[in-house]
């Protein structure tokens, strides 16, 4: 049997849906709106397109949004004051800082300086400190991430005493998503594993998985055998392995492909989300949950 296709744009159309009627009814019986800025540092085509996406996502659900737009050569005092200014706008609830940054200025410093509280990408490591404690203290979690848990819980995946396997240990991805799925709390409650570059028979370990999350960034690395059949597959890579003609503008467009081996693995899995079309629409429809939720928390109506 086909495994079920998880709709990555479907889910974030949803849950922008329902972040348009929270921003609609703080506005009305609060008088808040949320405000994002997003802090553009250069013209790094790929970096300008994500921005893009983010700011016009904020207008559609009729944010107060800004795009900051600084020079390469921005000095880093110069980008930490800046920040700082947005840290004591009460009119900005959500700060973020697109990298990657130019290589005179320390990617670490630019997170660390911006307010926790306003850290809607949930990088900062107060907040990965407050992931790590869970419940109530966990505020912002990691876009990706709680993308990755929304496309498992909105499929009706049964989280709670699943065994999860999780491929990749970075600190936007595996990290996160394996500390979120192991809190105490729904939608989670799961036994994780995590396995690495360095892990000893990874495919056995694969193989048990009742959901199985890949973020390797190797193109095709989770064979169609190391799947447990009926299990979720969440894959997470996006890999350019070329380039193909698109038939609608007859320009060149990337041929993009997952970690895991697509065609294969959906005659075996119960579930899985497609590359691209996946986990992708989640990432900047969880930065707006997460900058509602910040501006609920200033206003006071958490």
């Amino acid at each position: 049997m086909t495994a079920k296709i998880i709709s990555g744009k479907d889910v974030a159309q949803e849950i922008r849906k329902e972040l348009h009627q929270e921003v609609l009814e703080m506005k009305e019986k609060h008088n808040v709106v949320p405000g994002l800025v997003t802090i553009l540092v250069g013209e790094n085509p790929a970096s300008v397109s994500y921005v893009t996406g983010k700011q016009k996502t904020a207008h559609e659900l009729e944010f107060h949004s800004i795009q900051d737009n600084q020079p390469d050569d921005i000095t880093e005092d110069a980008l930490l004051e800046l920040i700082d200014t947005y840290n004591n706008d009460p009119s900005i609830h959500g700060i973020l800082v697109q990298l990657p940054l130019p290589k005179h200025i320390n990617e670490k410093k630019v997170i660390n300086a911006i307010d926790p509280d306003k850290d809607v990408d949930g990088f900062h490591p107060v907040n990965v400190g407050r992931l790590m404690i869970g419940g109530d203290e966990a505020k912002y979690l990691p876009c990706t991430p709680a993308g990755i848990q929304e496309l498992i819980v909105r499929s009706g995946v049964q989280t709670e005493g699943a065994e999860v396997v999780v491929v990749g240990r970075s600190n936007i991805v595996g990290k996160p998503i394996a500390n979120i799925l192991l809190q105490k709390a729904d939608g989670a409650n799961a036994t994780v594993t995590v396995v690495h570059t360095r892990s000893k028979d990874m495919e056995g370990h694969c193989k048990r998985a009742d959901i199985l999350i890949v973020a390797a960034g190797v193109p095709g690395l989770v064979k169609p055998e190391w799947i447990k059949p009926g299990a979720c597959v969440i894959d997470v890579g996006v890999n350019r392995v070329g380039e193909k003609i698109s038939e609608k503008t007859g320009r060149k467009i990337a041929i993009l492909k997952g970690d895991v081996d697509f065609d294969a693995a959906k005659e075996i899995a119960g579930s899985i989300t497609p590359v691209p079309g996946g986990v992708g629409p989640m990432t900047i429809t969880m930065l707006m949950k997460n900058t509602v939720k910040a501006a609920k928390y200033a206003g006071g109506i958490a």
